[in-house]
């Protein structure tokens, strides 16, 4: 089964229920007024847009249908997926120009941030680049035993050491091997739960101390894992974790598990931050580059 084949049956729970739903009332209502904007607002919403998005996007519909002077409710229609897709945004891929290149991913525990790694890194050996891998987060037990079997899978280096080991410690190691085995990539696992908030983003500044000392001109990425599950929710943390580090991507886990895919558009103009990855399944090849056009058409074909 190809990825596109993957996304469409992935997103099937957002379209039956979302989309599904707005194909209906287009469907059902024989003329463009006030009733049918305001239940297509409940149903933007309900997709996990969020109300200020959905607000902006129902004026650039209203705007849209007086300008053409639509009358019929499937013209309407092709006029609000024309608005959701042009908000997905351009596609944005990794920028890995020099070797190492580093990628720091980023997130709190349980969005799949050490499975996403493995992905990553697999797509990354399939393109024929050496990866090597820093297990950075030393705090969470077993992280480091869960991402070596992912590194296995992928067939890449992992580069770890004991349970409470200083992170930035591995880093330093991890740049050493990096540069002695001719490293295309070097994707960094950080901690995604510390004592508290502070210590957190202190390990992470650290972190890119360390890096910014011993790869200077390197490309870097900082990719935020979030889980499309958690909807809003996971934008405030992508708001937290903003002010901590300089995000570059996104990626967007689980979203084969929700209704509420909409979450792709109010991240992308809440937070100005482009998704990179998507992750439809548990397998290691059900991870991809973001194409928003695959995207729009998986979920309004």
């Amino acid at each position: 089964m190809s990825f596109f084949e993957k996304l469409k049956n992935g997103l099937t729970k957002t379209k039956n229920a979302i989309f599904g739903k707005i194909d209906a009332l287009f469907k059902h209502f024989v003329r463009v007024d006030e009733d049918l904007f305001d239940e297509l607002e409940e149903l933007l919403i309900e997709a996990d847009i969020g109300v200020e998005l959905t607000e902006e996007i129902l004026d650039k519909l209203r705007e849209q249908v007086k300008d053409a002077r639509a009358k019929e409710p499937e013209e309407v229609k092709r006029m609000l997926y024309d608005i959701l897709r042009g908000m997905m945004g351009e596609n944005d891929s990794l920028h890995l120009d020099t070797a190492p290149s580093v990628i720091l991913v980023i997130g709190v525990n349980g969005v799949g941030k050490t499975t996403s790694i493995g992905k990553i890194a697999a797509e990354l050996k399939r393109q024929k680049k050496k990866v090597i891998v820093a297990a950075g987060d030393t705090f969470r037990a077993a992280a480091a035993e869960q991402l070596a079997v992912w590194c296995n899978r992928a067939g890449v280096d992992l580069i770890r050491q004991g349970e409470g080991a200083d992170s930035a410690a591995v880093v330093f190691d991890a740049i050493n091997a990096a540069k002695s085995r001719h490293a295309d990539v070097l994707i960094v696992d950080t901690a995604g739960r510390l004592h508290n908030k502070k210590n957190l983003m202190d390990e992470l500044a650290k972190i890119n101390r360390v890096i910014s000392r011993e790869l200077p001109d390197a490309s870097r990425e900082t990719l935020l894992v979030l889980d499309a599950t958690t909807g809003q929710n996971g934008i405030m943390q992508a708001k937290e974790f903003k002010e901590a580090a300089q995000i570059t991507g996104l990626i967007l886990t689980k979203l084969d598990g929700t209704a509420k895919g909409g979450v792709v558009l109010s991240i992308k103009r809440t937070l100005d931050i482009p998704v990179k990855f998507i992750g439809v399944g548990e397998g290691i090849d059900d991870m991809q580059p973001f194409d928003a056009d695959k995207f729009a058409e998986a979920l309004f074909s």
